[in-house]
């Protein structure tokens, strides 16, 4: 298969939060409903125009976009750079997975909330239609790499696949791992299962055998030549 044939778009996400309607109640009225601002990529999902102030140990952040719609729990999503503002040393997690992670207080016009946890960096991840993931060659729950061409090209490991009719297939980013690749929303990202299979295919390798798909880094003559990670 050809790096074309395994490319998908990136979606770069910036800081946002995810609230409960309990809490958008809280910080907007009682009976208040997010007001939609523009559709996201994902169906069904949407940035809203309300907007709210994340409160770290340090400092806070202003105008932090909140998506909708509404969810069972709240959770505000960050870049690494965000933790190191706020004070909050911020824990990798996929969206959804809370449970022990640090908190934050909200502020909102008409109220505030004490989150008592629910702030992480999302676990970088693919979506995918089950009709991508065939072309693929992945599955859900399977971690993969995805490599960049360019100047300021890169490979990143331990990225997630997570497949759903409901999905629009899309890698998505932070911004500080979209800075650090000079990736912006609209590139297209190489989707690679295996180093060892679909980039080298050397026979006989004597270290392919000791490899973890999508979480290791081979560290042998084909990867310090072709691949920028090893690259000054």
């Amino acid at each position: 298969m050809s790096p074309a044939d395994r490319s998908i778009p990136v979606a770069l996400s910036a800081r946002h939060a995810h609230l409960s309607q309990q809490h958008v109640e809280v910080l907007f009225g009682p009976g208040y409903t997010l007001t939609p601002r523009s559709d996201l990529s994902q169906p069904g999902q949407f940035a809203a125009e309300e907007t709210i102030e994340v409160v770290g140990p340090k400092r806070s952040i202003p105008k932090v976009r909140v998506l909708g719609p509404a969810r069972a729990l709240s959770q505000v999503e960050l870049a690494f750079t965000d933790g190191i503002v706020l004070g909050i040393n911020l824990p990798v997690r996929l969206s959804g997975d809370v449970a022990g992670t640090p908190g934050a207080h909200l502020i909102g016009p008409r109220g505030a909330v004490k989150l008592t946890e629910g702030c992480i960096v999302a676990m970088r991840h693919i979506h995918a239609t089950p009709q991508d993931a065939e072309r693929l060659g992945v599955e859900d729950g399977q971690i993969v790499y995805v490599r960049f061409p360019g100047p300021r090209g890169l490979v990143f490991d331990e990225v997630i696949v997570r497949v759903s009719p409901d999905f629009a297939t899309e890698l998505h980013l932070d911004t500080d791992e979209g800075n650090a690749a000079g990736i912006r929303s609209g590139d297209r990202a190489e989707v690679v299962a295996s180093i060892c299979r679909d980039l080298c295919g050397l026979e006989a390798c004597p270290i392919a055998p000791d490899m973890r798909d999508g979480l290791s880094e081979p560290y042998c003559a084909f990867a310090q030549t072709e691949l920028s990670f090893f690259r000054d």
